[in-house]
């Protein structure tokens, strides 16, 4: 932001009004980024800072400042509230807790075997007051788990969640790269799942081949929803596949919609193909079943 837009938001602010500053953060080394509102303005990448969470203050390192929304018009939502710099103390125990929790993973991850229990384990993340330790795993069918629970909690001496997740939460977890050669999406930014269905695929004219269409996790794409409603409503008043259409004394078979373009693939009675542009199909009529047949029958 330059010298001149400072000034310009600091002349939009109203008198009294709090200077809130948002910053990108992350709870672990290259996991996902979360929106973060602070009363400091002074913080710098790779500080670490603490964050109010449900089950306490956690700490977290800060990747960089998040534009600014400030004389926009506009209100700036964030997920969690920075309160401020960690300690010393704090910032050692944050540094050792990666290696714990790997150890965790670890040491559960042989009791699994030992219980001979059907489950796929897939992060161990713990607390940073020490509180409880959370266990994230898979699993086709229910897994009861009473026993290794007892057995983790002698181990570490606190409390022990065991969690099942699904394939696209533990996708998420472990993260990757996906087809398109970026990060995966529910690793980077996203909060919630959204259902995904293959008629999204279809009205986006994409082949309906599995390994196309699907992610890493061996479901639907997650990006199948990005464009869906922008195809549904460009496709809105564009003559229908399948149909056929009448242009002056011409009659032209719809083989083909192309929404983004606004432009349709026909053929004539010739069979010859024709691209039709917006300006040309606005004025078609559509033909009837019955003169279509009757036509075809001369």
């Amino acid at each position: 932001m330059s010298e001149q837009q400072k000034e310009k938001v600091e002349q939009q602010r109203q008198p009294g009004e709090e200077q809130i500053s948002f910053y990108r953060i992350s709870f672990r080394a290259q996991g996902q980024e979360f929106t973060a509102s602070s009363e400091l303005s002074d913080l710098k990448a790779r500080e670490v800072v603490m964050v109010k969470t449900d089950h306490g203050t956690e700490p977290a390192i800060l990747i960089s400042r998040a534009p600014c929304c400030h004389g926009c018009g506009m209100k700036r939502h964030a997920t969690y509230v920075l309160s401020r710099r960690a300690n010393q103390e704090e910032i050692g125990r944050y540094a050792n807790i990666t290696s714990w929790e790997a150890t965790a993973f670890l040491v559960c991850k042989a009791l699994i075997e030992q219980h001979k229990l059907s489950m796929r384990l897939v992060r161990a993340e713990r607390y940073f007051n020490g509180s409880k330790i959370v266990f994230y795993f898979t699993a086709n069918n229910r897994i009861d788990f009473r026993d290794l629970v007892k057995d983790l909690v002698l181990e570490f001496h606190t409390r022990v969640e065991m969690r099942q997740v699904g394939v696209r939460h533990e996708t998420k977890m472990i993260g990757g790269l996906g087809t398109c050669g970026r990060e995966l999406c529910c690793s980077v930014f996203m909060d919630e799942f959204d259902s995904v269905s293959i008629k999204m695929a279809k009205e986006q004219d994409l082949p309906l081949n599995p390994a196309k269409i699907s992610g890493v996790c061996n479901r639907l794409l997650c990006c199948l929803t990005y464009e869906y409603s922008t195809y549904r409503r460009e496709r809105k008043g564009m003559p229908k596949t399948g149909k056929r259409i009448r242009i002056g004394e011409e009659v032209f078979l719809v083989k083909r919609q192309n929404p983004l373009q606004q432009t349709i693939q026909v053929s004539d009675s010739q069979g010859e193909t024709h691209l039709l542009t917006k300006e040309q199909w606005q004025t078609c009529e559509p033909v009837k079943v019955e003169e279509s047949g009757k036509k075809e029958k001369k």
